[in-house]
């Protein structure tokens, strides 16, 4: 089993750009599909991109198509989640998750699909 630490949360103004990481510990990475949610406060834990294990395959919701990018440094067990043009409406917790079972990105969007999860990284936009 795999253990998630993300990092590159923070504060930007409306338009700026933060890209976040999730380090993964464990020999066995690299038979992780990885995926990224988001909360913000009173509302549920959303889909934000997922990745396939070897990184060729990616998928991100509607909400961020075009300005988020999902990406995977095997060598590095490390995911990636650059975030651009980022809006007011962007701010939450965002939690980077593992899933061993599953490698179908349309599952992957579902919460469900992960085994493990992050403790989450804050990112604020200001507007």
């Amino acid at each position: 089993q795999v253990h998630l630490v993300e990092s590159g949360g923070g504060l930007v103004q409306a338009g700026g750009s933060l890209r976040l990481s999730c380090a993964a510990s464990g020999r066995t990475y690299r038979s992780y599909a990885m995926g990224w949610f988001r909360q913000a406060p009173g509302k549920e834990r959303e889909f934000v991109a997922a990745i396939t294990r070897s990184g060729v395959s990616t998928y991100v919701a509607d909400s961020v198509k075009g300005r988020f990018t999902i990406s995977r440094d095997n060598a590095k067990n490390t995911v990636y989640l650059q975030m651009n043009n980022l809006k007011p409406e962007d701010t939450a917790v965002y939690y980077c998750a593992a899933s061993n079972n599953l490698n179908n990105l349309q599952r992957l969007t579902q919460k469900g699909a992960y085994d493990t999860w992050g403790q989450g990284t804050q990112v604020t936009v200001s507007s």
